[in-house]
């Protein structure tokens, strides 16, 4: 059932996953231990607001530390198609506490509106939040890009959640500057209110990829580049395509379809067609694309749709059909009616 090479180019890529999360929960620590001295120091709402909002990081980092190992493991009787799935679990996790904390947030700012805190050292804070902040940017950025390039939803929603923190710090930063310059407390609760519902909309959003995920949802941009693609590479032999389907399980990608070739080809005339379509669609995805394809022999009303000089056709050729999403997806076979 198992392709060795695919297997080890899916555990190097699991592997390489794992040890960009260690690297980046190590600094997610730091960070946010930074973040806590910033607000012991100033007693300021908006500060504990980025913190607070900061702790999800580091759960959300161990969380993606486990599921990505789980992600490391090989298949098995149990897990057929791999553990990649731990990965959706980690960013519905983190979409979640991003949410929740949200919420706490945007209570505890509207709490203390009227009757703010008293600050202190706003100075020595403004330095530690801003300082924090620009790392915080380089490591989610880093992993937004390692999480990109590796097809990894756990390293992609951390950075993600990583930049927003930098968005939120940095305005945290502009609003204890006009405190500091202003001695308009009240500031301090508006920014850490405004920030409270970036929090909100940006936990939404991890927490809706991460469920399209989990529910197998189609994704429809890379459905219509598959779909070009063998459109574009179409064989004289490829009289049909239908029925075809794209999972992810994290960095694993799993595409199956049914191929329709001339019902005379023999065993390896037919395995000669499948071979160049796995080929095409890995030379374009990588070795973490895994096909299953199911040939079917072509029937008579095929040949309205084939432009072969065959000497067994029933019909006339009349037009080809254009493989759009919607024909290509279906598990019809086309017809020209």
């Amino acid at each position: 059932m198992e392709d060795p090479i695919f297997t080890k180019s899916e555990m190097n890529k699991s592997l390489k996953n794992l040890r960009v999360q260690q690297i980046i929960t190590f600094f997610i620590v730091g960070l946010f231990s930074i973040k806590l001295l910033a607000w012991l120091l100033t007693n300021s709402v908006a500060i504990l607001t980025d913190a607070l909002e900061y702790s999800i990081n580091v759960i959300a980092g161990f969380v993606g530390l486990y599921s990505l190992y789980l992600s490391t493991k090989p298949r098995d009787e149990n897990h057929p198609y791999g553990h990649g799935k731990a990965e959706f679990l980690s960013a519905s996790i983190e979409g979640t506490l991003m949410i929740l904390s949200g919420l706490v947030i945007f209570y505890e700012s509207a709490s203390n509106i009227n009757s703010p805190h008293e600050l202190k050292q706003l100075d020595f804070g403004i330095i530690l939040v801003a300082v924090s902040g620009f790392f915080n940017y380089l490591v989610g950025s880093f992993a937004l890009k390692k999480g990109k390039k590796n097809s990894s939803l756990s390293l992609i929603a951390t950075g993600r959640h990583m930049q927003t923190d930098t968005y939120s710090t940095l305005g945290i930063v502009i609003g204890l500057l006009l405190i500091q310059f202003t001695h308009w407390a009240w500031i301090d609760s508006a920014v850490a209110l405004i920030f409270a519902v970036f929090t909100l909309i940006s936990g939404y959003k991890i927490l809706r990829v991460s469920i399209a995920g989990i529910m197998d949802e189609a994704d429809e941009k890379l459905l219509i580049e598959v779909v070009n693609l063998c459109q574009k590479e179409k064989r004289e032999n490829w009289i049909d395509l239908h029925n075809l389907r794209i999972i992810k399980y994290g960095s694993v990608l799993h595409l199956d379809c049914h191929l329709t070739i001339p019902w005379y080809f023999n065993i390896n005339e037919g395995h000669e067609e499948v071979k160049f379509l796995e080929e095409m669609v890995k030379n374009n995805y990588g070795e973490w694309v895994e096909l299953f394809i199911h040939t079917d022999g072509c029937l008579e009303f095929s040949c309205k749709l084939c432009s072969r000089n065959c000497s067994v056709r029933q019909h006339e050729f009349v037009k080809k059909i254009n493989w759009t999403v919607g024909n290509i997806s279906s598990n019809n076979k086309h017809r020209l009616e």
